[in-house]
């Protein structure tokens, strides 16, 4: 079987590396990919969302199944688009991936459905948000509603950053439309876990669980990014904790988005706060997350390809999914000055070959008189895999220490807090 991945990144990269090693695919193309895919896989320049273009491409190829990568094709309806052309695609159609589209309509199922969430109200009237922002008082935390390339929201910890915040959505504009309506919710205080499910309408199979690392700098400084690194398992999570966010929160979601009429057939990301009161949702996307992939699906010992088509086939019900033991960690090696602009085209040195333990994803590259050079804000996804946490993170580490490229950041302290606190209950 022939298959196509939609997109261009390291959630990409991860997944063409992770269907390259199904004994059912015989060849792989990624569109557009980057020059680390083009190392497994054949790129076609060919834009996500020029859906004619992509579904004609498929068609001459003779592609058996296409998966969808970013949110943008999927709010853009891609999915649909296919479907109609009665190709073979794994991904929610448009009026499903609206949990991740419109942060207003996720937070409305989640009340409707009482699905455990933070206390909200949304806004499109920038003076009416700014007067309930400071009758609430901080912190507290501004969304923009619609795609913001997970940049959108602002934890605001003072009054002034959050009317900052209020004013750079809703007036500057900041996010090009996305932030003309926002939702503005009560600051939980708890600890991060994401959790990635195979959906096929109310057939849920979650995935292992994982912490991403949003901001920019070491200690969680900094401004919000899309991620700069992350982990799996979550020592310090209680399985019993993991089992109440898929209870009370994963399965009421598909179960609700069917009772909307709007079934859910995908990737469905929660992102989660754990509370003293419980699991409690931060937000949904309709898709892999980003870096989040990078260490899932090293830890999958199933056929993913498997797995995909029983969902599009809407048999997802009879899969058994496997998970490795051990750990991975993704280390993110980022551009100068990103989340803000950054400088492109500067020749990264040290890549090594990837191994059974280590892989080194491409987020943002591209190849320039034979040689790679940056050509994004995220740039690399080093990943490690290792027996348990420790060890995993020393073979990212010592991988990342050999990749170099000017200006290149990244933060030295992805997995510490996990690895502190799993130390301390061990106490």
């Amino acid at each position: 079987m022939k298959v196509l991945v939609i997109g261009g990144g390291g959630r990409e990269h991860a997944l063409v590396w992770k269907l390259a090693q199904s004994p059912k695919v015989s060849h792989v193309y990624c569109a557009p990919g980057n020059s680390g895919i083009a190392q497994m896989a054949e790129c076609v320049p060919l834009d996500v969302n020029d859906f004619a273009a992509l579904a004609e491409f498929a068609k001459r190829e003779h592609i058996g199944l296409t998966v969808v990568g970013p949110e943008d094709p999927l709010l853009n309806g891609i999915v649909d688009f296919f479907e109609e052309q009665g190709l073979a695609i794994f991904g929610p159609k448009k009026e499903a991936a609206l949990l991740e589209g419109s942060k207003a309509f996720a937070k409305d199922i989640m009340e409707k459905y009482h699905i455990p969430t933070g206390a909200y109200r949304s806004f499109t009237e920038y003076d009416e948000a700014l007067a309930y922002v400071r009758e609430q008082g901080a912190p507290i935390v501004i969304k923009a509603d619609g795609l913001a390339a997970g940049k959108g929201v602002t934890v605001a910890f003072t009054m002034e950053e959050a009317e900052e915040a209020l004013r750079s959505m809703m007036v500057d504009d900041v996010f090009s439309g996305a932030g003309s309506r926002v939702v503005i919710e009560e600051y939980l205080v708890g600890e991060e876990m994401t959790l990635l499910s195979f959906v096929d309408g109310e057939t849920v199979i979650p995935m292992v669980p994982s912490q991403d690392h949003k901001p920019v700098f070491n200690d969680d400084k900094g401004p919000n990014t899309g991620g700069m690194g992350t982990y799996s398992p979550v020592p310090h999570m209680d399985d019993s904790v993991v089992q109440q966010a898929i209870d009370t929160i994963v399965l009421p979601t598909a179960r609700a988005m069917v009772a909307e009429g709007r079934p859910f057939r995908g990737i469905l990301y929660t992102g989660l706060m754990i509370t003293e009161k419980g699991p409690k949702v931060i937000e949904y996307n309709a898709r892999f997350g980003d870096p989040e992939t990078q260490v899932v699906l090293p830890r999958l010992a199933s056929d993913l390809a498997d797995i995909f088509l029983a969902a599009v086939e809407g048999r997802l019900s009879e899969c058994q999914v496997e998970w490795k033991d051990g750990a991975a960690v993704c280390v993110v090696m980022s551009s100068e000055g990103y989340p803000g602009s950054y400088p492109k085209g500067r020749e990264i040195a040290g890549l090594p070959a990837n191994t059974d333990d280590v892989v080194v994803f491409h987020a943002g590259t591209a190849e320039q008189d034979g040689h790679i050079v940056t050509n994004g804000g995220r740039v690399l996804g080093v990943t490690a895999m290792g027996y348990d946490l420790y060890e995993a993170q020393r073979r990212a580490y010592e991988t990342v220490r050999h990749i170099s490229f000017e200006g290149a950041h990244y933060r030295t302290d992805i997995g510490a807090k996990a690895l502190r606190k799993a130390e301390h209950n061990k106490r």
